[in-house]
């Protein structure tokens, strides 16, 4: 390693040590050593600490201890550009420099001074990560970069972010040149920025760079189930960031002389430490100026510092060097398209015409006909184009897709239809939201001008369902629909397709297979964990029933969904067949031997990460309460969400204690082996609210029809003496049930 690296990593740890002690002491005199210190919604205390140390920070006078182990690690600054191969002192010192940016960054929230105001989010809290999840287990986010720094000029800014998000890489962004910052650079350019963006800008200060760090210890300690406590827990956990979490750092630092054409190097020392800390990691730095390079081999999977990349080369050198696989794709419209669009929103001032929400009629269809009838490609637009729609002016719409292939199911429809929501969304300047009969649809202002017309719309559909359904769709054509009488004659019809599809898919039971199917989408992050998907029992992520892994089979063979026969069942009641425990055994890598679906007290399902929800008991009721993630309040057994989901994701089998999708808490087969929903007793008001409409039929059906006002909320009850007052005062069935135990 180049003496001039390490000598600015250990400079640059010091400084930052220096700037944790100054920090530390204001707060201890301010707060008192006894005041309380913690990040918002995560149950790993400060992840770095947590990490590296082993500890878990409670209080200030905690950090003291903290500060004192990462002087241990500042060694001597080399007095000589000798080459130096030895990456030791510059590691340490990058751990040095993490742990001092975490006492700065966390003491903000204690003091009262955290980011989150204006553009920038600050700590990502444990409910995020699940959240992103799903997307970093299926492909759709194949890594992610760390951006520090800031590009030449605010347009350089936006086409290398556009072009990050085209390939659907996470940006997360921290640090500024000359005081600027990337995000400010893309802020000044109209670019939303938040997690639905794949856009995460932290703070503007170096120090917020290890936010992203932190992430990443857990998004190991989450999805991969290493308990964090000593060294070799810790070697485990950077080992699996090197090994399954694909992410980079791109140091920019370039400030262009327009007169000379001269560089100046704006990475400061302190950035070179934020570096060398992410290196132990195994996430390599590439750079768009000319610092000095490490190109061996050996902490990180290739090169650990690559420099002097153009920008326009940038994003292609970082993808090599930490071998991402990208899939860009390939759809003829004239705006950007990734998945890093789709959680963009289009705000009214920002809008040339819009479609459905409370405006006007809209829906969406997707039917299977016969190859004969279809012409594959063709678009028809029935009605105005936008170019002939009054801007700021509300209209109707209607897609209609028509599908043929020789391996197409008619079940598939629904499968195929809830994904033209995604695949709408994708685009640059479009807002999508909801589907069937209560889409709304934006385009923006923006997008009209590059070009992008009504037509469009299906341009994206025919392209995208021929890639990712290439093996069961073998023809597509799509009509669109905007004249007012037509959109709500179609409209009609499409709601009796709608509610026949539902009767069908509704009344399919678990008896009525014999195959069920496996999902293993999440073994990329969590290797011991099996979703096993039933008819009555989808996926804990919410993103996957029955028959999106039936149709998933199809297309992809070997893919992670795979039909298992059930087999001789061992026990009804609790949902176990002999076929499925031998099919768990050997993909759980023998980690789980038996298995039952319906049960949360025996042998349940294990959990990811990524679930929706948390169902666990209650003991002083014997009942189960439910906990989905965004709910960041306490519930009545004392943990908050992320507290409850580190005791269960990583693959293991907790019993009292399983993740859900959500609507499996209106399944029949809820927990059915302990009497299903009659045991429901708490749950958050606005996760009560969402499962209503499912939730009361189904306590109809059980002759429960008053049981869901029996139900408490945060606003009844936070304690469980003042819950079990109020199942009390309702009359609750659960308190004449057995108990759980």
């Amino acid at each position: 390693m180049s003496k001039i690296i390490a000598s600015a990593a250990i400079r640059g740890a010091r400084t930052l040590v220096e700037k944790a002690e100054i920090s530390l002491a204001q707060a201890l005199e301010s707060k008192g050593k006894e005041a309380e210190i913690a990040y918002p919604n995560t149950a790993y205390y400060l992840p770095i600490m947590l990490l590296f140390l082993g500890q878990r920070v409670k209080k200030i006078a905690d950090l003291t201890e903290s500060l004192a182990e990462a002087k241990k690690l500042l060694g001597p600054v080399p007095q000589d550009e000798l080459w130096l191969p030895y990456l030791g002192d510059a590691l340490n010192a990058g751990v040095a420099a993490l742990i001092a940016e975490e006492i700065i960054e966390s003491l903000k929230y204690c003091m009262g001074s955290q980011a989150g105001d204006g553009i920038w989010l600050g700590f990502t809290g444990d409910n995020i990560l699940r959240m992103q999840g799903i997307k970093l287990v299926d492909g759709r986010m194949p890594g992610f970069a760390a951006i520090v720094g800031a590009a030449p000029t605010a347009e350089e800014a936006v086409e290398l972010i556009h072009g990050l998000q085209e390939r659907n890489i996470l940006v997360l962004m921290a640090g500024n040149s000359r005081g600027v910052s990337i995000a400010e650079q893309l802020a000044s350019q109209g670019i939303e920025m938040n997690w639905d963006t794949f856009l995460v800008p932290f703070g503007k200060e170096i120090t917020a760079a290890v936010h992203a760090l932190n992430f990443a210890a857990r998004s190991a300690m989450t999805f991969g189930g290493i308990e964090p406590g000593d060294i070799s827990s810790t070697r485990q956990i950077l080992t699996y960031n090197k090994d399954r979490v694909h992410a980079f750092v791109m140091a920019l630092g370039s400030d262009q002389d327009a007169d000379n054409g001269s560089q100046e190097n704006l990475l400061t020392d302190e950035k070179y430490a934020t570096a060398a800390g992410a290196i132990n990691f195994g996430f390599p730095v590439i750079s768009d100026i000319n610092i000095p390079e490490i190109l061996p081999s050996g902490i990180c999977t290739y090169e650990h510092v690559v420099a002097n990349v153009p920008l326009d080369k940038i994003i292609s050198r970082a993808i090599e060097l930490r071998n991402i696989t990208i899939r860009i794709e390939k759809v003829p419209i004239p705006v950007p398209y990734g998945a890093g669009f789709e959680g963009e929103r289009v705000r009214k001032e920002n809008m040339h015409v819009q479609f459905g929400g409370k405006y006007t009629d809209a829906f969406e269809l997707l039917r299977m006909k016969k190859a004969e009838v279809i012409e594959d490609g063709k678009i028809e637009l029935i009605g105005a184009d936008a170019d002939k729609m009054e801007e700021g002016s509300a209209c109707p719409l209607g897609i209609v897709v028509e599908v043929a292939g020789r391996k197409f199911q008619e079940d598939f429809e629904s499968v195929l239809e809830r994904r033209i929501h995604e695949f709408i969304s994708c685009a640059n300047g479009i807002f999508h939201m909801g589907q069937r009969s209560i889409i709304w649809v934006r385009i923006s202002k923006d997008a009209y001008k590059r070009g992008f017309r009504i037509k469009h719309f299906g341009e994206i559909l025919v392209a995208r369902i021929h890639t990712e359904f290439s093996s069961i769709v073998d023809r597509v054509q799509v009509k669109i629909y905007t004249d007012n009488q037509k959109t709500a004659e179609l409209l009609r019809e499409a709601k009796k397709i709608y509610s026949i599809r539902d009767d069908k898919i509704g009344g399919m039971t678990d008896e009525d297979v014999e195959d069920y199917y496996s999902c293993t989408l999440c073994q990329s992050y969590a290797p011991n964990h099996v979703c096993i998907v039933t008819p009555q029992r989808l996926g804990l992520c919410g993103a996957y029933t029955w028959l999106d892994c039936k149709a998933s089979h199809e297309i992809d063979k070997h893919g992670p969904n795979e039909p298992v026969k059930k087999g001789l069942c061992l026990d009804p009641v609790k949902g176990q067949w002999e076929n499925i425990n031998k099919f768990v055994d050997v993909k759980s890598n023998g980690n789980l031997k038996i298995f039952n679906a319906y049960s949360i007290m025996e042998d349940p399902m294990t959990s990811c990460g990524c679930f929706e929800c948390i169902a666990c008991i209650v003991p002083e009721c014997s009942g189960i309460m439910i906990v989905d993630r965004d709910f960041t309040g306490m519930t009545p057994i004392g943990m908050g969400f992320t507290t409850l989901a580190g005791q269960i994701g990583g693959g293991i089998q907790t019993p009292g204690f399983i993740g859900i999708g959500k609507l499996y808490i209106s399944s029949p087969k809820f927990v059915s082996a302990e009497g299903g929903q009659k045991r429901i007793v708490w749950m958050p008001k606005n996760l009560k609210l969402e499962v209503e409409e499912r939730l009361k039929p189904r306590l109809e059906q059980m002759g429960l029809s008053d049981l869901f006002d029996k139900i408490a909320t945060e606003e009844d009850a936070e304690e469980p003496d003042k819950l079990l007052d109020f199942l009390q005062q309702k009359g609750h069935p659960v308190l004449q049930m057995e108990p759980l135990f």
